[in-house]
């Protein structure tokens, strides 16, 4: 199974996930870590990426996913998959696939985005990326103003992991 922790920056996809992944015994892929440098290079600049920019990303997701499914390996996602299009990409084999989608105040994911160092994505893209969401309706919705093991016990009893 490949369970896909959604949402935009600032929501703890990577924090959540890999705890989901761990709690799990499960494999962790940071779908950040897929980017190509110019894409890190056009969003650490504060440009926000378009479409052109993100289709050769989320084939490399998609293609790890697959991977995935193919040698019957389970995976932790995380990955921002902002608008349903791109939710449908990496929807390689939706029995084989669970979306959970993080969200919080603006204000909540704005504070958490501005105490990070060492990350590619400034606080100045957090608007850009609450325009370009398009809410999944295919997807467990979880609040994640709650401390992340928490969030990971809500996630684990949602999807009856």
């Amino acid at each position: 199974m490949v369970v896909i922790v959604m949402g935009v920056t600032g929501a703890g996809k990577t924090t959540v996930g890999r705890e989901l992944a761990e709690a799990l015994r499960w494999r962790f892929l940071d779908a950040d870590d897929l980017h190509s440098p110019a894409n890190v290079a056009k969003m650490a600049a504060g440009f926000p990426l378009d479409d052109s920019d993100r289709w050769p990303w989320l084939a490399a997701i998609r293609a790890q996913i697959q991977e995935a499914i193919e040698r019957g390996e389970d995976l932790v996602v995380a990955s921002s998959a902002l608008k349903r299009v791109h939710r449908d990409t990496l929807e390689v084999d939706p029995s084989q696939l669970r979306w959970v989608y993080l969200h919080a105040p603006r204000e909540v994911l704005a504070q958490r985005v501005s105490q990070r160092h060492g990350h590619f994505m400034p606080a100045s893209l957090l608007d850009s990326q609450l325009e370009t969401l398009e809410v999944p309706q295919r997807a467990m919705p979880v609040d994640v103003t709650p401390p992340p093991a928490e969030v990971v016990a809500r996630i684990r009893e949602g999807l009856k992991l």
